[in-house]
């Protein structure tokens, strides 16, 4: 009667563009994009794919972590991987599927508050709407009601918990530190602690209101020496550790635990295969059942009640002042204090509460429920087509009939939605005011202010800089400089929008209905004139934002004079007569290549919304730069391989004599051989004599790879695709001694490949081919000498 469960909280605080509503470059996440992508590769994706080794290091068997543990998504994490990597969130779907069937009927994944806000610190409203919403997204993708829910950072008190009973949830998980009694019925409280607690069943919480919920409490210990102290080093002894949790005693128990699910694998490389490995060892090692918490409270409700400790946490031994004071709680940065969190909550609560009053005085004039509206516009945010919005609309604001009022509802609903985002909880966990994760939260208070009327908008963000300003920081004098030094920056309106898009337009061929990010362009009467380096655009567009569908019509002009000198103005109200004279006058001046004029008539025509390339948004920015560094080193890689070839003779001789090399000869020679064997793992074709070559070359001139992280991601990569290309036949059994000798050779060169998703790939199309019969000699030669390459046993 002894049971198992894991549990990983799986979460990223948001990170996209709280206006473009997509994440931008994030330099420290390299050789990824950002850091959802990076921890992704390192965590998520692995646990949908964890490898079981044997004695050897041999790969046996890959399992699906998710569908052997208790698990939760954060719902917003869940919206990004839904685009970015839609295989693993299949993956973590599937799981839950799986889990029914191993748990009698109960799914593992747990729901969660949806934007990951402290809910003791949230008045009702608020709490109900995290409620509701999480459950929305979590049927949304689950395809079922949620059993369990997690409160972000388990920070609870007893108004949380009846939102959560009135919504049909049956239990949470809280640390043992969060019991304050227990007793069984008709008898006495007795105090507790979360060492005398009895983790190793659930306990029952009456509320108030006469619902009941049930409280289970992880092991505190166990649970902490998995993230802090190297338990993940071994899944063998991270098992044996598990088991010791359990009494002599033949009565049911539960051993439990809960971690942040980044512990396997981001936290601690490689800690999804000691899960994955822990998991096989108890299945055939010990008479311990795995199961989940919806299935373990099926089979043994609750016996005992429990009183909690009001407004606390599992991760501030103060309760939830980590989150409004300056508890003592950080991260260690020396120095630094943090009388910032409670005035930054004054000022976000005041702003809520005036964001909350504008949304509904305006939206009783369309309907007599705006708290139900609000509640029911997760429906329109989880999937943002036309019929969901449309039966919003039907539902809440059936009265409207034109297009201008759409668009002030939407606004309304979308100044509510940033309203929610810019109280989640990472804004306040960390040491500075000036941190990412708090200029996150800052950013959607200031877009839930952008979408209020211009007559309303200016006095609140008066307002908000007012309070803002009482914000002490570390790095910055207050909030309101950080407003404007490292939030104002990142904010975008329709007019900054066309400026991207006409400065965009010197590079892109195709603007026929542009999508740029979560605005939609259209073009009319766009020239462009190239003349060598010198490029100039012209047209007419409107623009709108896919999410209210506010429009604007802008015309525009930009000059391009090479590299990264762009200049350009913007016009939202030049007619459209005066703006055919204007083109055709302009592009006169061009073609007579009278390049001042052209500018001053950029200037005169257009007025005051001039841009260069600074005003770009960050990830363009980026690929533009690409694009005119790859034209600009088209010269630079003639040059260095015509050095290359004139003195190749010359540089062996010195070579063979011990005569060292000048540095513009290395440097040639690195440059060349770096830039060939990136483009060999680029090409369609993969030719073994051209690898040799360039493996013999990197060994002759002792040449280092160059950005070997990335490289070596790629090249990972290009192995993966290709061995999902097999399909079998004679081409199967040339590409399969072609990937394996490509691996041989790449691992000579020193290199460490990133293979687990070829060796996923390997594996899969092995148990494919099974299904079809004997592996015929020949074939299975080949599989067997791929197999070593890729430590799989076959």
């Amino acid at each position: 009667m002894k049971y198992l469960c894991i549990h990983g909280h799986f979460y990223q605080p948001p990170r996209e563009n709280a206006w473009l509503e997509t994440i931008e470059l994030q330099k420290e996440a390299a050789p990824f994009h950002n850091w959802n992508e990076r921890i992704n590769f390192e965590c998520y994706a692995p646990n949908a794919n964890a490898r079981i080794l044997d004695d050897t290091g041999y790969i046996t068997q890959i399992s699906n972590n998710y569908s052997h543990i208790s698990f939760n998504f954060g719902p917003t994490l869940l919206r990004w991987m839904e685009k970015a990597d839609p295989a693993t969130y299949r993956s973590i779907l599937k799981a839950d599927e799986e889990s029914k069937f191993r748990f009698s009927g109960h799914g593992s994944a747990m729901a969660q508050v949806y934007s990951h806000l402290i809910m003791p610190l949230a008045d009702r409203q608020d709490k109900e709407t995290q409620v509701v919403w999480g459950i929305a997204d979590f049927e949304y993708r689950f395809g079922r009601k949620p059993e369990g829910m997690w409160l972000a950072e388990t920070a609870v008190d007893t108004d949380t918990l009846e939102v959560l009973a009135a919504h049909g949830i049956k239990y949470t998980v809280l640390a043992p530190r969060q019991a304050k009694a227990i007793r069984k019925p008709g008898t006495d409280w007795q105090q507790v602690s979360e060492v005398t607690l009895d983790t190793k069943k659930p306990y029952l919480y009456k509320l108030p209101s006469g619902k009941e919920i049930a409280l289970f409490f992880y092991n505190g210990e166990v649970s902490q020496e998995v993230a802090f102290k190297g338990l993940l080093n071994s899944g063998v002894h991270f098992a044996e550790r598990l088991i010791s949790c359990f009494d002599e005693d033949d009565y049911p128990q539960l051993v439990h635990i809960a971690t942040d699910g980044e512990s396997y694998g981001h936290h601690h490389r490689f800690g999804e295969m000691a899960l994955a490995n822990a998991i096989r060892y108890v299945q055939e090692n010990h008479d311990v059942k795995l199961t989940n918490y919806g299935e373990y409270l099926d089979l043994f409700p609750p016996t005992e009640e429990v009183k909690i400790y009001e407004k606390s946490s599992w991760s501030c031994v103060h309760g939830v002042e980590r989150w409004r004071s300056d508890c003592g709680c950080n991260t260690g940065k020396m120095g630094w204090h943090q009388k910032w969190r409670g005035p930054l909550r004054d000022a976000l609560d005041h702003l809520r509460d005036s964001i909350r009053m504008i949304y509904e005085t305006k939206s009783k004039e369309w309907t007599t429920n705006p708290s139900q509206a609000r509640n029911d516009y997760i429906h329109v945010i989880l999937h943002r087509n036309e019929e969901n919005v449309a039966a919003f609309f039907k539902k809440h604001f059936p009265d409207i009939s034109t297009a201008k009022e759409r668009t002030t509802i939407l606004r309304l609903m979308e100044m509510q939605r940033y309203a929610i985002l810019m109280y989640t909880s990472c804004g306040w966990f960390f040491d500075e005011i000036s941190g990412i994760e708090t200029l996150q939260i800052l950013q959607y208070a200031l877009r839930a202010i952008s979408f209020v009327e211009i007559g309303e908008r200016e006095k609140l963000k008066k307002n908000f800089l007012v309070e803002m300003a009482k914000v002490p920081g570390n790095v910055y004098s207050d909030g309101r400089e950080v407003i404007f030094k490292k939030v104002q920056p990142s904010a975008v309106d329709l007019e900054r929008v066309a400026m991207h898009f006409a400065a965009a337009s010197l590079f892109e061929d195709n603007l026929e209905d542009l999508k740029l990010y979560n605005y939609r362009v259209n073009s009319r009467n766009f020239q462009k004139i190239t003349q060598g380096y010198f490029r100039i655009v012209s047209g007419c567009s409107t623009i709108e934002s896919i999410i209210t569908n506010a429009k604007k019509d802008f015309s525009f002009g930009v000059l391009y004079l090479g590299q990264q000198q762009i200049f350009g103005s913007v016009s939202l109200n030049l007619p459209d007569e005066t703006f055919e004279k204007m083109q055709s006058a302009m592009h006169r001046a061009f073609r007579e290549t009278n390049l001042t004029k052209v500018l001053c008539m950029i200037q005169d025509y257009f007025g005051g919304c001039n841009f260069s390339f600074s005003q770009l948004f960050l990830d363009e920015k980026h690929k533009i730069l690409n694009q005119l560094t790859a034209q600009s080193l088209e010269r630079v890689d003639s040059d260095f391989r015509e050095m290359v070839n004139d003195n190749y003779q010359l540089m062996t001789e010195m070579m063979q004599n011990d005569i060292p090399l000048p540095e513009s000869y290395k440097s040639a020679l690195s440059y060349v051989l770096n830039k060939d064997i990136r483009e060999f793992i680029e090409n369609q074709s993969l030719q073994l004599s051209t690898l040799n070559h360039l493996a013999n070359e990197f060994e002759k001139w002792k040449v280092s790879l160059t950005n070997r992280d990335e490289f070596r991601l790629a090249a990972g990569n290009r192995i993966h695709l290709e061995i999902n290309k097999l399909q079998g036949g004679e081409e199967s059994l040339t590409s399969i001694s072609t990937v394996t000798s490509i691996i041989s050779i790449l691992e000579k060169m020193g290199l460490e490949l990133d293979l687990w998703k070829a060796q996923n790939s390997f594996l899969w199309y092995v148990e494919k081919r099974k299904t079809q019969g004997p592996i015929e000699a020949v074939l299975l030669t080949r599989l067997e000498a791929l197999s070593e390459r890729l430590k799989v046993r076959l």
